[in-house]
């Protein structure tokens, strides 16, 4: 399938999943909502592919919807509350039931419904100029799925705070890598793509059977009691 809003490829047994808005700092319109679930389960399909490495273009990694265009989509906009009212979004790879490794690669900022894909990843990287904020209370809005994900990650008053104090709290990548939200930052995006490529290939020299089992077993602790 082509895409529009993203760019997905594979280079070795590694695929690659983009955002590609980068004029708007690759916030989700209708267009790439869509495509998400798509390049997620086509991914997630391919024999060849073993891991899937998430990044984005340009200045930013993700900041979540682009309202902007959303309010001129009433269709889109009324589409996507009501999957978020049902909690059937399908942005991320945990949201797809994706049972292929997911590393994300932070590019730069990282914001709001951006933080879905950091929550959900099985291994988070990031340039040394990320930073991560969730601005929905700054806007009048109640962030919920996102900060209740990263506390999964994180420890709570840290993720706590940057919900409560919105556009005024941004977590630089030094202060992620100490709370457990990266695990390792690079100087910038050039390195940050070599790493997770590498990462990706590491990773994919073992049995998926094996690899599938661990991520399953991983991820279902956190939904027992």
């Amino acid at each position: 399938m082509s895409y529009t809003a993203l760019e997905v490829y594979d280079d070795g047994p590694v695929g690659w999943l983009v955002f590609n808005r980068p004029h708007v700092a690759n916030a989700m319109d209708a267009t790439m909502m869509r495509e998400l679930e798509t390049a997620w389960l086509d991914l997630d399909a391919d024999d060849s592919v073993k891991v899937i490495v998430n990044t984005g273009n340009g200045r930013a990694f993700q900041t979540g919807l682009d309202v902007v265009q959303l309010a001129k989509d009433p269709a889109a906009l009324k589409e996507q509350s009501r999957r978020t009212k049902r909690f059937e979004i399908k942005f991320t790879g945990w949201h797809n039931r994706i049972t292929k490794p997911v590393i994300v690669a932070v590019n730069g900022v990282c914001a709001g419904g951006g933080l879905h894909f950091i929550a959900d990843a099985d291994i988070v990287i990031a340039t040394r100029n990320a930073t991560f904020l969730d601005p929905h209370v700054s806007v009048g809005q109640v962030s919920a799925f996102e900060t209740i994900g990263l506390i999964k990650r994180s420890p709570m008053e840290a993720i706590s705070r940057m919900a409560l104090m919105g556009a005024h709290e941004r977590i630089a990548a030094t202060r992620a890598l100490q709370l457990g939200i990266i695990s390792e930052i690079l100087d910038d995006e050039a390195a940050l793509r070599a790493r997770a490529q590498q990462i990706g290939e590491a990773i994919a020299q073992y049995d998926p059977p094996t690899l599938r089992t661990i991520k399953q077993q991983l991820w279902a602790a956190f939904e027992r009691p």
